[in-house]
């Protein structure tokens, strides 16, 4: 028995009177996602879960628009919690190499970096200013004074002792002499030498006497000279002192509640204490004040000013709420941050105003959206994730100390607390193989949140769908639809479902159409969107990627390729076929034959010996052989012997919905009753004999009914 299905049993037609306007510009916006509850349950439930390791797994095919969905969700709780911190990298005085993280609150990190910037240029203003001020210069000259009142003191002393013994002191381009003095003058060589030897002797002794006290003296002067020095500096720290603190007073005020910046910058008053000198050498305008002043292989004044610069790593001055990032591009280096590099003499040097955020110091506090399968294929990129992940902690490294290849210099920057909620979109599989071949996988990404390709079609549904229909329109600043536009597009999304009472969910596609059929409206100059401009635009979608299926077809209209639409035939029989190419599947026939002779019952199937079939098609052809063998061969041994083969197939056979078919032609060889050749058959089938669902529907029947229709209609063919 069977009975013939009408076209409203295959697909029911959109009733235009139960969509309930004139056009989608009086249909609200969709508030929510269509059909996808278990998704959206399973995203609150992971955006609330605080514990670690409950990041999210947005799974399912691309065009279901995950990801909007995701960002609408996560963006409604982001925008009720509270800002997170900023955070900024400065100088580690005492550890270049190991710069030092500060946590403010939101906003207080540019507030720092214009405060510090406004110090360093009051710096190099005022510091230089402070040595020409009186008051220094009276009391270095006291200093300077004193050292000399007693060097002359010293100087004098010696000079009386000479003088008790007639002698005197004399200064020569070696240092000091003594000379004797006779009459008040001094004695030359010549007078010397007429001296008596007593007199000579005595003379001698003096000069050796008083130079061993001269000595004796001098031991004491680069004491003396040092002592004067540390006065100096010690003159020079205190004032510097003074101004540095003074400078330095309103940020103390202003970040008095912050003990880490009170720390850093009691830090910055003591280094700039002790580079008086060379602040002092690059002068109020940053040259040098006084031509060689500057020492030997100083660094350039804006290089060394730097040294009290912030890196403001993460700004949150014009934040709202908690942060909702997407990285299109999850390299490591965009996800964990970088140390860029300088070429200077030859090598690369780097310091802490060269560290780059990522964008997980960027969502740090929120959530990061990323997609899993662009993640994967970019080196280095998934272990980095899934460290920062387990660790909770950001470690900036670049990629050459992962990879041990480390550049002339490099740093080792504090590592940043990590909190943040990780959601990657990826399809269903990738999950299903993360799960099972990566054992940290299932640790870190604790909520799978299940999109769905299709949902149910029912009154509510199609009401929605209309919803979602006029909110995609305006998203894309589209022309309005008319109520007919929009039951021909629901019409397709249930085509596109392969079910009557399903709709599909592939929003991607259905944002597509809308716009090609705008551009079909706006050729035609109308105010609205119509039925005829949705159709055209689904039959150019077709056309666009058309040529290959007209290409097939036109070989079995030309009968290159062997396929008959009428009469009767022994061990013969039309099946269907789906082929995927792109974007685009259409259906071809394809003509199954069997042929039988005497055997012991095996069903040779000829595309597997031939390695031309598939692992599902091998299987349908052993449960073809079992069907066999279990309906006729339960009171004697089967006495023939069948191969099976799909004609003129040059490619690989894949599927069990040719089972039905296969059967038909096997039975048709074995008794010799003919089969009818205007029908082509499809559908799968199990050992008991009962028919299963098949899939690619629509496109097996068109793709007979193109193939009849071109060799004429008879109204028998189906």
């Amino acid at each position: 028995m069977h009975r013939k299905l009408g076209r409203a049993d295959l697909r029911p037609d959109t009733d235009v009177a139960t969509l309930t306007f004139a056009s989608t510009q009086s249909v609200p916006d969709l508030d929510e996602p269509i059909g996808q509850d278990r998704a959206t349950r399973a995203l609150t439930f992971g955006i609330g879960m605080r514990r670690s390791g409950y990041n999210i797994y947005a799974l399912g095919e691309a065009d279901t628009d995950k990801r909007s969905v995701v960002e609408r969700i996560v963006g409604n709780e982001a925008a009720v919690q509270s800002s997170p911190p900023d955070w900024c990298y400065v100088q580690r005085f005492g550890n270049a190499s190991a710069p030092r993280a500060l946590r403010l609150a939101a906003g207080q990190g540019r507030e720092l970096q214009r405060a510090m910037q406004q110090f360093t240029d009051d710096l190099r203003g005022t510091l230089p200013r402070v040595f020409q001020q009186e008051e220094f210069r009276a009391r270095a000259q006291e200093i300077s004074h004193e050292f000399e009142v007693r060097q002359r003191d010293d100087f004098a002393a010696m000079q009386k002792e000479a003088e008790a013994q007639s002698m005197t002191m004399l200064q020569t381009p070696n240092g000091f002499a003594f000379a004797p003095v006779r009459d008040g003058k001094v004695l030359d060589n010549d007078g010397f030498q007429a001296l008596s030897d007593t007199e000579k002797t005595t003379v001698t002794n003096a000069i050796e006497l008083l130079t061993r006290r001269l000595m004796e003296r001098m031991q004491d002067v680069p004491t003396r000279q040092q002592a004067h020095a540390r006065a100096q500096r010690e003159l020079g720290r205190t004032f510097t002192a003074t101004a540095i603190n003074a400078m330095l007073e309103p940020l103390l005020d202003r970040f008095q509640a912050l003990p880490e910046v009170l720390g850093y910058l009691g830090e910055v008053a003591t280094d700039v204490v002790e580079h008086t000198p060379t602040v002092i050498a690059m002068g109020p305008d940053g040259g040098d004040a006084t031509p060689g002043s500057a020492a030997p292989g100083a660094p350039p004044p804006e290089r060394f000013f730097a040294r009290y610069a912030v890196n403001l790593l993460v700004d949150r001055s014009d934040a709202s709420g908690a942060p909702v990032l997407y990285e299109s591009n999850p390299t490591v280096e965009n996800l964990i941050g970088r140390i860029d590099h300088r070429a200077e003499m030859g090598t690369f040097v780097t310091d802490f105003t060269m560290i780059r955020a990522g964008a997980l110091h960027r969502a740090n506090g929120g959530y990061l959206i990323v997609d899993i399968e662009r993640l994967l294929v970019k080196p280095l990129a998934w272990d980095a994730l899934k460290r920062a992940l387990f660790d909770r902690r950001l470690r900036i490294e670049s990629v050459a100390q992962l990879m041990a290849i480390a550049p002339g210099s490099t740093l080792d920057p504090d590592p940043i607390p990590l909190n943040v909620k990780v959601i990657v979109l990826g399809t269903a599989q990738l999950y299903y193989t993360l799960s099972a071949v990566d054992p940290d996988f299932p640790q870190l990404f604790k909520v799978a949140a299940d999109f769905a390709e299709r949902v149910p079609r029912n009154d509510g549904n199609v009401q929605r769908y209309a919803a979602l229909i006029a909110t995609l329109a305006r998203q894309a600043r589209l022309r309005a639809l008319d109520s007919g536009a929009v039951a021909v597009v629901i019409d397709h999304a249930i085509r596109l479902a392969g079910d009557r009472d399903k709709i599909s969910a592939l929003t991607h596609r259905l944002a597509d159409l809308l716009r090609e059929a705008d551009h079909y409206a706006e050729r035609a100059a109308a105010p609205t969107i119509n039925a005829v401009h949705v159709q055209t635009a689904i039959e150019f979608q077709i056309d666009r990627l058309d040529r290959l299926r007209n290409e097939v077809h036109d070989r079995i209209v030309d009968k290159t390729v062997l396929i008959d639409v009428s009469g009767r035939a022994v061990g013969q029989i039309n099946g269907l076929t789906v082929m995927q190419v792109g974007a685009i599947a259409f259906g071809q026939p394809a003509r199954i034959t069997a042929t039988a002779r005497l055997g012991r019952g095996e069903v040779i199937d000829i595309e597997r010996e031939a390695k031309l079939g598939g692992n599902l098609h091998s299987k349908a052809v052993m449960i073809v052989s079992a069907f066999i063998g279990h309906r006729f061969g339960q009171s004697h041994p089967l006495s023939f012997s069948a191969s099976l083969v799909f004609e003129q197939s040059y490619g690989g056979i894949e599927g069990d919905s040719a089972s039905v078919a296969e059967v038909c032609a096997l039975l048709s060889a074995v008794s010799g009753v003919a089969l009818r050749q205007d029908y082509a058959i499809t559908g799968s089938m199990n050992q008991h004999g009962r028919v299963q669902a098949i899939g690619g529907a629509n496109e097996k029947t068109e793709g007979f009914f193109h193939i009849c229709q071109a060799r004429g209609l008879t109204g028998s063919q189906g």
